[in-house]
């Protein structure tokens, strides 16, 4: 019996010995595990952290006029800059040990476990704060247990790298709040139109709750249910000890005022002038594409949102319903050289084509500016003449006679002075200015003015035979009201990334590039286009639209068969338009052709109406006389019409205008003066004989 007893009790002994040295082992290897594991997860270095984050695009006076997200509208904000209410509300919820575990809490997980043998599936789940960022960061929502095994790996390799504050942010900024809200911000803006900072207990006690289930609990689908979730959350905050119990039926009780849900769509302000800004960041700038569609960036742009609503405004009225007919519209800030307006067609989903910055059209009589402020420099004057007659041109190295016409086949058929040349567009006196300068002349005048597109040594440049692009058009008409500067065109003012820092910006650039007194001149000459007092043999260009405008203006008109163009200015604004179908369609120049100047006219009219009515400034050394415009010789009070015009010191005319002096009358001489005049007569050819 003895014997027995020993027996079974050495083997008690013995599968006690067994059972602990099997515990001893999986332990051992259980360590080793963890420590092979752990090597590896540092092995792997810090998970990199790529947040999609929403790129807002600002005007000129820094208000939101566009946003990129790809779908996820999101901002950060740092955790200093996050309610603490909203902390303390999450955390209450979300993750009581956060600041205790790394990554994962054990308890949570066994309960969850055994929550799900029960249910008989996944339906409770133990996810941290960290490990629903890395989910949030890394992975998909699908309720697998790989998924799960992830997330830990994860979770672990956040908590490596990582401290607990930053974390936090990063959570609460890439958490779904839904209706597209991303992080704190997006949904504090979106919910209440506060920013997560100016939270109070009650409004981030309602948001904490919603990450549970973003359209199960939004105050906006369902107002009750959102309440109760939220009271669970206060009772959560009393359990904590973050507030008390009155501090908790205080903020239930509180009225909670949910911001209209409804938004503006921003993506409508200045379609064609964002989608540019886009392209000009990535493919002139070279910052990457990811990074300003989703990488949270500030854009401050030069758009000013009233002016592009008025641009947008008139050319939809003007265009009429002729579905196919486009127009572009670009408004130029001369002094800086900033963008204020763009308009790349009539509607952009329907065509994101932009005419303003894409197209290339032959720009007419709106290049003849450009040929004679050339002419200014070699010594022609606002009263220099050319005979304007019809003319063919022949040349003796080899090249075709060049025929060019005036509109109508209207000619003066006498000498008209460079003012009315301009005013009226007379393309003879064009051609024949260009000859005479060489032709080359006027290719290098155009190039300093800013012309960067491709210019032909040719005699029909003259009358812009060559395409360009409007808004290189348009940028260089401001060197004739600003003192002659050359400005580049500005669209961004600078660049912010997520953490604050400027990452670009640009300042206006000028170049002096013209003589002052000369700009001025040429802006003097540029006023006659409106000024129907001169009409002769031709009306002014510009007097359908002179009653439009009610301030000082200068510019030019032009027209192809295909086009038609205005670009004029103000000392505030360059504007330029132009109208025309994107197929070879000619326009219809009876009814389509003063499109263009309606619009330019409407809109530099309304656009500045709250803006001072200025002078074009005169700079030293410019006189200003009367002259005939005819004939450019000073005016009499006898002549018909008489204009102001300007002339650089020394080059004014001097002699009068005697076209319109009246005939001195005959006198009749008396018989005694007859008789006195024989007798000399007489006396003289007998002297001579």
């Amino acid at each position: 019996m003895e014997v027995i007893v020993k027996r079974r009790s050495r083997r008690k002994v013995s599968w006690f010995r067994r059972l602990f040295r099997f515990s001893l082992l999986l332990i051992v290897l259980s360590m080793l595990a963890a420590v092979l594991l752990l090597t590896y997860l540092k092995m792997e270095g810090a998970p990199v952290l790529q947040v999609s984050q929403t790129t807002r695009l600002l005007d000129a006076n820094d208000v939101i006029i566009g946003e990129s997200h790809q779908g996820q509208n999101r901002y950060w904000v740092p955790l200093e800059e996050i309610s603490e209410q909203l902390l303390n509300a999450t955390l209450s919820i979300e993750d009581r040990k956060f600041y205790d575990h790394y990554g994962f809490d054990p308890t949570r997980i066994a309960g969850a476990v055994v929550a799900n043998v029960k249910s008989g599936g996944k339906a409770q789940g133990a996810s941290t704060i960290t490990q629903q960022y890395a989910r949030n960061l890394y992975l998909t929502h699908d309720k697998t247990w790989k998924r799960k095994f992830n997330e830990a790996l994860y979770a672990l390799r956040l908590e490596m790298y990582y401290t607990k504050d930053e974390i936090l942010e990063g959570y609460l900024n890439t958490i779904y709040y839904g209706h597209g809200a991303y992080g704190i911000e997006a949904a504090a803006r979106h919910f209440f139109n506060k920013k997560a900072s100016d939270l109070n207990l009650a409004e981030a006690s309602l948001l904490a709750g919603i990450p549970k289930g973003p359209s199960y609990y939004s105050p906006q689908n369902d107002f009750e249910r959102a309440k109760q979730r939220q009271e669970l959350i206060l009772r959560s905050m009393v359990q904590t000890g973050h507030i008390t119990s009155a501090e908790a039926e205080a903020a239930k009780n509180k009225p909670l005022e949910l911001a209209i849900s409804e938004k503006e769509d921003t993506g409508a302000i200045g379609p064609y002038f964002q989608e540019y800004v886009r392209n000009l960041l990535i493919e002139e700038y070279n910052i990457d594409e990811a990074l300003v569609e989703q990488g949270g960036l500030q854009i401050f742009t030069t758009l000013d949102r009233d002016m592009q609503a008025e641009a947008e405004r008139w050319v939809e009225i003007e265009l009429g319903p002729t579905e196919e007919l486009q127009a572009a519209l670009v408004a130029v800030d001369p002094r800086t050289g900033d963008v204020k307006a763009l308009v790349g067609g009539r509607n952009y989903l329907q065509s994101p084509f932009n005419r303003a910055t894409q197209a290339r059209r032959s720009p007419g009589s709106t290049f003849k500016p450009f040929l004679y402020y050339a002419a200014l420099e070699h010594g022609f004057t606002p009263s220099s003449t050319l005979l304007s007659e019809a003319t063919t041109f022949t040349f003796d190295d080899g090249r075709p006679d060049y025929s060019p016409s005036n509109f109508n086949n209207n000619y003066a058929n006498d000498f008209v002075t460079l003012l009315q040349a301009l005013a009226f567009s007379d393309n003879i006196f064009a051609v024949k200015t260009h000859l005479f300068l060489d032709t080359e002349t006027l290719v290098e005048t155009a190039a300093r003015f800013g012309i960067n597109s491709r210019l032909e040594n040719i005699p029909s440049l003259a009358l812009g035979s060559n395409d360009v692009q409007l808004l290189e058009l348009t940028n260089s008409y401001s060197s004739f009201t600003n003192g002659g500067k050359r400005v580049e065109p500005r669209f961004i003012r600078k660049v912010i990334d997520k953490t604050g820092q400027v990452i670009f910006e640009k300042e206006p650039v000028t170049e002096q590039i013209l003589d002052p007194k000369l700009a001025f001149i040429m802006t003097d000459i540029m006023t006659a286009m409106f000024d129907r007092s001169i009409n002769d043999y031709a009306s002014v260009t510009g007097g359908s639209v002179a009653h439009l405008v009610n301030r000082p203006v200068a510019g030019k008109s032009g027209s192809t068969p295909f086009d038609s163009w205005m670009v004029g200015y103000t000392p505030q604004l360059v504007t330029g338009v132009w109208v025309g179908y994107d197929l070879e369609k000619r326009l219809n120049h009876a009814t389509e052709g003063q499109i263009a100047k309606r619009i330019w006219a409407q809109f530099t009219e309304h656009a500045l109406k709250d803006d001072l009515k200025l002078d074009f400034h005169k700079p030293p050394g410019v006189t200003g006389v009367y002259i005939n415009p005819k004939n450019g010789l000073l005016a009499t009070d006898e002549c018909p019409v008489k204009r102001l015009t300007y002339f650089v010191s020394g080059t004014e005319p001097t002699e009068y205008c005697q076209a319109h002096m009246p005939e001195e009358p005959e006198v009749e001489m008396t018989e005694e003066e007859v008789h006195e005049k024989e007798k000399f007569l007489d006396r003289f050819i007998k002297w001579f004989n």
